[in-house]
C-alpha cells in the first residue's frame, strides 16, 4: 500500500484530510514548522467577554451618532418670532406708459390667519391628514348670508367700545397697587381762583377755517360773534333786493316745485317661479355645448333648471315622483367636472346613498363615498353622503368646502322629520357663500315659502321649478277579492285625469257587501267580517296577484305597516312561483357571487336562507330588520326585473328610486309611534308615486285592499286628493351646535296712569273689590268713561272676566259730547285727569259686556244691590228675534236708573277707592306710581297747548310721530337677537354647559367643551363618562357592549345574565345621565330627569358584548328577539361612535382609552354589513 500513487494532504488547520492520485503533491498546505495549538474556546470566551469587555463595539463611538455640546443662549428665551408684516408698498404707475410714478403704502388683509383663528377661506389649509374630515379644534368657514367683518370693521368697533376718555378715564393706581403714579407736570401751578384759562376760552371757537373766514373776521373787529353765520354746505345765500316786496317776488319767481316723495323700494323677491308650461326653443342656442348629454330630450322644466345652473344659480326642483329630478344633480356633477371643482350629493337615508354611489360611479367614474364607516375614493370630485357627514364636515372645517361648487339636497321635503330635519336646516345655514345650493323634493304646497326662507338666510335668489303633472299618471283602484272567483273584483276609484268616480267606490261596498250576507247565511250572522289572519291574508294575495299576473301587471310593491306583516305575507306565499328557468339561474348565479364574501357560518342564517329561497320564487322583502347586504340584493335584483313582487315598509319609497308597474297598500292605516292614524296625503303620494315606470308604462296602477269593510269616502278623498304635507321648520338648539358656534324708555302721562291702574286692578285685593255689585268706570274702544255694574266674576287660564251691565246710548257715540269739531281721538284734560262721566243723549240704553281688568278705568265706592243672575238671564233673552222689543224686567231697570243717578249727581267722576288706604297696598311701587299721577294730573291742569285751535292736529301729527317710533323700535327688537323664538332655550343650554364646565363665564369653549363637539351624538353623556374614567378600566368589548345602550333603537331590559362588570358599567351610566338631566332640569329646560335616562336602551348589550368577543352571527340570533337588520344597524351606529371617541381620547391625551377605542371601532366587523358597493364590484 505504500507503493499506491496517493498523497495525504493536511488543509488547514481544522484536521481535514484529503486524499490525492496527483505526483508531486505537497504533504501540507501549512507552512513549515510546528502545527499550531487551537486555544480553548471557552477559556477564550471567558477571556474576552468575561474580564476584559473593554474592546466589544458596544462601548465604541465610530459607529454611534455625533454629538454637539449645546451652547447656552438664555437670551434665546426671550426672543419671539416677528409679526406678519401689516402693510405693503404698491406700486403707482402711469395708466398709459405703465411708468411708476411712486409707491403707496397698503394694509394688507388675513395675515397671520389659521384654522384655529379664523373663519375665512384665505387661512391656510389645514394638514393633508385633516383635509377631509377637518379637525373638532378647527373653527368653521364662515357661513354664507352673512357679512363677514373686514379690518376696517373691527378697528371701528374696537374703537367704539373702548370710548376712552384720556382725560378722565385713565388709571394712575394699577389694581392691586397702594401707591400709584401722578402724570400731573411738575411746576405748573394750577390757574388762581377767578381767572379765565385760554385754553377753555378758545375751545368753542372754530378755528378750522380757511382764509376767507379769517379776513372777514379781520375785516369786522368790533362786529357781534352771533352775527356771523357760518353757511351749511346745503344753505342758499341770501337774496338782496331794494325792497320787500322786490324779495317777496323774486322768491315766488324762483320756488322750485316740490320734489317728489322717493318711491318706495321694491321688495326684495328671494323666491322666484319659473314658468315650465312654455318651451324652451333657443336651449341649445344658449348652451351650443352642453356638459352632460342624454340619449333623450330632456323636459322643459329639466332645461329650464339646466340654464340656471348654467348661470350658478341656486334651484330647488319641487317635481312629482319619476319625473326626472335626478338629471338636475347629474348635470350639476358633469359642470363640476368640467370647471374641476366639487360637489356633494347627500341623501337623507345609506340606501339611497347606496344607490346613488353605483349610479353616478357607472355614469362619470370619478365618484366617491363617504359614510360613517366607510371612505371610498374622497379624492373623487363628485363626493356622495348623508346629510349628517356633510353637517361634520362643515363644523370641522374641511378643506373640502373650499373647492365646492354644489351641494345637492335629495329628497328635502325630509327636513319634516321630527327627528332629523335640524340636520338640513343646520347644513343650509353653515354653507359658505361661494357654494350653490341644488334642492331635490317631491311635489310641496309651500315651496315658493320654503324657497323664500333659504333665499333670505343665504341672501341669495332661489329658483323655484315645478311639474305641472306626472310624466306617467296613474289610475287608483279597489280591491275587495278574496278567492279566485273575486279575483276580478278591481273598482277604478280615481283615473289618470284626477276624477274622483263614486260609482266605483259604490260598486265596491255593494260587492262587499253581498258577500258579508252569504257568509252571514252560510256561517252565521255572528261571524266576524274580518279574522285578519295569515290564512286570510294569503287569500287575498293570491287572487291578486293571479289578477295582475293575467293583465302583465307585475313588477308590484306592496306596501305594508309592519316589519312582522311584511315577513308574515312573503312567508304565506309558498305556492306561488312567478319565474321562469332561465330567471332562476340569474338569481342563483347573482346570489352567489353576492353571499361569497360572508363567512360559512353566516351563509347559514335563518334569515339569508329564507331570502334565497324567496328570492328564487320571484319574491322580496325590504325592510329595516333584514340584513344590509340582503337589502341591496333585493334593490338590485328588484331593478333587473328579477324580483316580481316586493313586500316592503315605507323606507322603501322614501330612499330608493326603483318604480315598479303596480303598487300595493295593504291598508291605509299606519302607526306612528304614537297611535294609529289614516296615512297622510303626502305619504300616500310619496309611496304612490312609485308606481308607473316612464317610457315602459302608459299609467301606473295603485290598488288599494280593502281585507275588512271598504273605507269611509270622505277618508278616501282625503287621502289621495288632499294636499301634501308643507314643509315646516324642525328647527331645535343642540349641544353640538351651541359649542360648535359659541366664539367665546319714558311712558307718556296716559300710559304711566294706566300702568299703575292695571297694577291696582290686578292685586289681590283690588280683584276682591271687583265683586258683583260694584260700581266701575268702563273705558275700552266701545265705552268712553261709562258707568257699570258687576253681575258676575268669572275666571280662566289667564286672568278674570267680569261681566258688567253698562250704560249706553241707543246709537252707541264714543265722542264726548262738548267737542265740537275736535277729532274724538284728541284728549283733552277732562278726558285725562278726573272721569268726566258719559251721560246718554236722549233715552237712556244699556248693554251687558265682558270686561278685561284693562277696561276698567277706576273701581268707585258705590255698590248695588242686585241679583246678577235675573239681570243676565233677562238680557240674553232679550237679544232673541222673539223678545226682541220685550221691555227690559224691574231688576234691569232699577239697576240702570240707580247708575243714570249716580253719573248725574258725579259728572266728573264718583269718588273712587284709595289703592293705599282702601285697598290696603303697601308697595312701594305703587305708592311712588300714585305720587307721579298725582304730579301728572297737575301738570296737565296747567297745559296752556290745549287752547290753540291747531291742538287737534298738532297732536294728531305727535301721535302719528310717536307710533312710527314705537314701530321702529318694534323692527329693531324683531331684527335683535332678544326677539329670537329660541333665544331663552340657548340661554338655559349655554347655563347646562357652564354648569357642567365646558364653558367658562366669559363664553370660551374648554378642554371638555372641546371633547363634546369631536362627538357623533349623546355628547354630554360620553364626554361625562370619558372624564369620570368609567371607560378606561373596561376591556373593549365592554365599552362597546356599554355604549350600544346609546344608540340602540329596541328598548328592553339587559336581562340578568350580563358580567358584574356590565351590571355595574350600566348602572354607572345610567347615574351620570340622571345627573346631567338634574342639571338641565336646575336651568330650565324642558326636558325630565325621566325622559332624559328613557332615551338610554341597554337591550343589546348582551348581543353585542357576545358578538364583540367573536361569537358567530349565526348564533347571536338566539339571544335577542330582535331581527338581525337592527342588529347590525346598531353595530354600525356603534362603530361609528366608537371612532368618534376614539378621536375625542386622542384630543384629551388619553392613550389608554385611545388604544382600546382602535381596537373596539372595527369590533372585527361581519361580513354582513359589506354595503351595495362592494355587491357591484367585480
Amino acid at each position: 500500500p505504500l507503493d499506491l500513487p496517493l498523497r495525504a494532504v493536511e488543509l488547514g488547520c481544522t484536521g481535514r484530510w484529503e486524499l490525492l492520485n496527483v505526483p508531486g503533491a505537497p504533504e501540507s498546505t501549512l507552512p513549515h514548522g510546528l502545527p499550531p495549538c487551537a486555544p480553548d474556546l471557552q477559556q477564550e470566551a471567558e477571556r474576552l467577554f468575561l474580564s476584559s469587555p473593554a474592546w466589544l463595539p458596544l462601548h465604541g463611538v465610530e459607529h454611534s451618532a455625533r454629538k454637539w455640546q449645546r451652547k447656552m443662549d438664555p437670551w434665546s428665551l426671550l426672543a419671539t418670532p416677528g409679526a406678519p408684516v401689516p402693510s405693503d408698498l404698491q406700486a403707482q404707475r402711469h395708466p398709459t406708459t405703465g411708468q411708476i410714478l411712486g409707491y403707496k403704502e397698503v394694509l394688507l388683509e388675513n395675515t397671520n390667519l389659521s384654522s384655529t383663528t379664523s373663519l375665512s377661506l384665505r387661512r391656510p389649509p389645514a394638514p393633508i391628514s385633516q383635509s377631509l374630515w377637518g379637525n373638532p379644534t378647527q373653527y368653521p368657514f364662515w357661513p354664507g348670508g352673512m357679512d363677514e367683518p373686514s379690518i376696517t370693521d373691527l378697528s371701528t368697533r374696537e374703537e367704539a367700545e373702548e370710548e376712552i376718555d384720556f382725560e378722565k378715564d385713565l388709571l394712575t393706581l394699577p389694581p392691586g397697587f397702594k401707591k400709584g403714579v401722578d402724570f400731573a407736570p411738575k411746576g405748573h401751578s394750577a390757574p388762581a381762583a377767578g381767572l379765565l384759562s385760554l385754553s377753555r376760552l378758545l375751545e368753542p371757537l372754530d378755528l378750522g377755517g380757511g382764509d376767507e373766514d379769517e379776513s372777514e373776521a379781520v375785516g369786522q373787529p368790533g362786529g357781534p360773534r352771533q352775527d356771523t353765520v357760518s353757511a351749511s354746505p346745503g344753505s342758499v345765500p341770501l337774496a338782496r333786493a331794494s325792497s320787500l316786496e322786490d324779495l317777496v317776488l323774486k322768491e315766488a319767481a324762483t320756488t322750485v316745485a316740490p320734489p317728489e316723495p322717493p318711491k318706495p323700494p321694491p321688495q326684495e323677491q328671494w323666491a322666484i317661479p319659473v314658468d315650465v308650461t312654455s318651451p324652451v326653443g333657443d336651449f341649445y342656442r344658449l348652451i351650443p355645448q352642453p356638459a352632460f348629454q342624454w340619449a333623450f330630450e330632456p323636459d322643459v322644466f329639466q332645461k329650464q333648471a339646466i340654464l340656471h345652473l348654467e348661470r350658478h344659480d341656486s334651484v330647488f326642483v319641487a317635481a312629482h315622483t319619476s319625473a326626472g329630478k335626478t338629471v338636475v344633480a347629474e348635470y350639476a356633477i358633469a359642470l363640476a367636472q368640467k370647471h374641476m371643482t366639487r360637489t356633494i350629493y347627500t341623501s337623507p337615508i345609506k340606501a339611497l346613498s347606496n344607490q346613488k354611489f353605483r349610479d353616478f360611479r357607472n355614469t362619470f367614474g370619478d365618484v366617491g363615498l363617504l359614510t360613517g364607516d366607510v371612505q371610498l375614493h374622497p379624492e373623487a370630485s363628485c363626493l356622495i353622503m348623508t346629510t349628517e357627514i356633510l353637517r361634520s364636515m362643515l363644523y370641522s372645517g374641511s378643506d373640502v368646502i373650499r373647492d365646492l361648487e354644489w351641494v345637492i339636497f335629495d329628497e328635502v321635503h325630509y327636513i319634516n322629520d321630527a327627528e332629523r330635519g335640524v340636520v338640513w336646516e343646520e347644513v343650509l345655514i353653515m354653507l359658505p357663500d361661494h357654494v350653490s345650493i341644488i334642492l331635490l323634493s317631491a311635489t310641496v304646497p309651500n315651496a315658493l315659502e320654503f324657497a323664500d326662507w333659504i333665499g333670505r338666510l343665504k341672501r341669495r335668489q332661489i329658483y323655484v321649478i315645478s311639474t305641472v303633472a306626472r310624466p306617467v299618471p296613474l289610475e287608483h283602484y279597489l280591491f275587495t277579492g278574496n278567492s279566485p272567483k273575486t279575483q276580478g273584483e278591481l273598482f277604478l276609484l280615481l283615473d289618470s285625469r284626477g276624477a274622483f268616480h263614486t260609482k266605483g267606490y259604490y260598486a265596491a261596498v255593494e260587492a262587499k257587501k253581498e258577500r258579508m250576507s252569504k257568509h252571514a247565511q252560510t256561517f252565521g250572522a255572528k261571524q266576524p267580517t274580518h279574522q285578519g289572519g295569515p290564512a286570510q291574508d294569503r287569500g287575498v294575495y293570491l287572487s291578486l296577484l293571479a289578477s295582475l299576473r293575467t293583465r302583465a301587471q307585475l313588477p308590484v310593491v306592496v306596501f305594508t305597516f309592519s316589519r312582522g306583516r311584511c315577513d308574515e305575507q312573503a312567508s304565506g306565499l309558498t305556492s306561488l312561483d312567478l319565474t321562469t328557468s332561465s330567471e332562476k339561474s340569474e338569481i342563483h348565479l347573482f346570489l352567489q357571487r353576492c353571499l361569497a364574501r360572508l363567512r360559512g357560518s353566516d351563509r347559514q342564517l335563518p334569515q339569508v336562507l329564507h331570502m334565497s329561497e324567496l328570492l328564487h320564487r320571484g319574491l322580496g322583502v325590504h325592510h329595516s330588520g333584514i340584513l344590509p347586504i340582503l337589502k341591496e340584493i333585493v334593490e338590485m335584483l328588484f331593478s333587473r326585473g328579477l324580483v316580481k313582487v316586493l313586500f316592503a315598509t315605507e323606507t322603501f319609497a322614501m330612499g330608493v328610486n326603483m318604480p315598479a308597474r303596480t303598487v300595493v297598500f295593504d291598508s291605509m292605516r299606519k302607526h306612528d309611534g304614537s297611535t294609529f292614524r289614516d296615512l297622510l296625503p303626502g305619504e300616500y303620494v310619496q309611496m304612490a308615486g312609485r308606481a308607473g315606470r316612464r317610457g315602459l308604462d302608459p299609467t301606473g296602477t295603485v290598488i288599494l285592499l280593502c281585507k275588512g269593510r271598504v273605507p269611509e269616502m270622505a277618508d278616501l278623498h282625503r287621502m289621495m286628493m288632499g294636499k301634501p304635507s308643507q314643509l315646516q321648520s324642525q328647527f331645535r338648539l343642540t349641544y353640538t351646535m351651541i359649542l360648535n358656534l359659541v366664539g367665546g324708555g319714558v311712558m307718556d302721562g296716559e300710559e304711566e296712569t294706566g300702568t299703575l291702574w292695571h297694577r291696582i286692578i290686578e292685586s289681590v285685593n283690588g280683584l276682591k273689590s271687583l265683586s258683583a255689585g260694584r260700581v266701575v268706570v268702563v273705558k275700552n274702544q266701545e265705552h268712553h268713561n261709562a258707568l257699570g255694574v258687576i253681575l258676575q266674576v268669572s275666571s280662566n287660564s289667564t286672568s278674570r272676566v267680569f261681566t258688567a251691565l253698562v250704560l249706553c246710548d241707543k246709537p252707541v257715540s264714543e265722542d264726548p259730547r262738548e267737542r265740537g269739531p275736535a277729532s274724538p281721538d284728541v284728549p283733552y284734560p277732562d278726558d285725562l285727569v278726573g272721569f268726566k262721566l258719559f251721560l246718554p243723549e236722549g233715552p237712556c240704553d244699556h248693554t251687558v259686556a265682558k270686561l278685561q281688568p284693562g277696561d276698567v278705568a277706576t273701581i268707585t265706592t258705590k255698590v248695588l244691590r242686585l241679583n246678577g243672575d235675573k239681570i243676565l238671564e233677562d238680557f240674553s233673552k232679550r237679544q232673541q228675534p222673539k223678545f226682541k222689543k220685550d221691555p227690559p224686567s224691574a231688576a234691569v231697570t232699577t239697576a240702570v236708573q240707580e247708575l243714570l243717578r249716580l253719573a248725574q249727581a258725579h259728572p266728573t267722576g264718583p269718588p273712587t277707592l284709595d289703592p293705599v288706604n282702601d285697598l290696603q297696598l303697601k308697595d312701594v311701587s305703587v305708592v311712588e306710581g300714585g305720587l307721579r299721577a298725582r304730579k301728572l294730573e297737575e301738570l296737565i291742569r296747567g297745559a296752556q297747548c290745549v287752547h290753540s285751535p291747531r291742538f287737534p292736529a298738532q297732536y294728531l301729527k305727535l301721535r302719528e310721530r310717536m307710533q312710527i317710533q314705537k314701530e321702529m323700535e318694534r323692527l329693531r327688537f324683531l331684527l335683535s337677537d332678544q326677539s329670537l323664538l329660541l333665544l331663552p332655550e340657548y340661554h338655559q343650554r349655554v347655563e347646562v354647559l357652564r354648569t357642567l364646565g365646558y364653558v367658562d363665564e366669559a363664553g370660551t369653549v374648554k378642554l371638555a367643551g372641546r371633547v363634546a363637539c369631536a362627538m357623533s351624538s349623546h355628547e354630554l353623556l360620553l364626554t361625562e363618562l370619558m372624564f369620570d374614567n368609567a371607560l378606561s378600566t373596561l376591556r373593549p368589548e365592554e365599552i362597546a357592549a356599554l355604549l350600544s345602550g346609546l344608540v340602540c333603537q329596541s328598548p328592553g331590559d339587559p336581562g340578568d345574565q350580563l358580567p358584574s362588570t356590565l351590571k355595574q358599567g350600566v348602572e354607572r351610566v345610567r347615574t351620570v345621565a340622571k345627573r346631567i338631566g338634574e342639571v338641565q332640569a336646575a336651568c330650565g329646560l324642558n326636558q325630565t330627569v325621566e325622559e332624559f335616562v328613557g332615551e338610554l336602551n341597554f337591550g343589546l348589550v348582551e348581543v353585542v358584548y357576545e358578538w364583540a368577543r367573536g361569537m358567530p352571527f349565526s348564533e347571536l340570533a338566539g339571544l335577542s328577539g330582535t331581527p338581525e337588520g337592527l342588529v347590525v344597524r346598531c353595530i354600525q351606529r356603534l362603530a361609528e361612535m366608537c371612532r368618534s371617541l376614539r378621536g375625542a381620547a386622542r384630543l384629551v391625551g388619553e392613550p389608554v382609552l385611545g388604544a382600546k377605542m382602535e381596537t373596539a371601532a372595527p369590533l372585527r366587523e361581519s361580513h354582513l354589513e359589506i354595503r351595495l358597493y362592494l355587491c357591484t364590484q367585480k
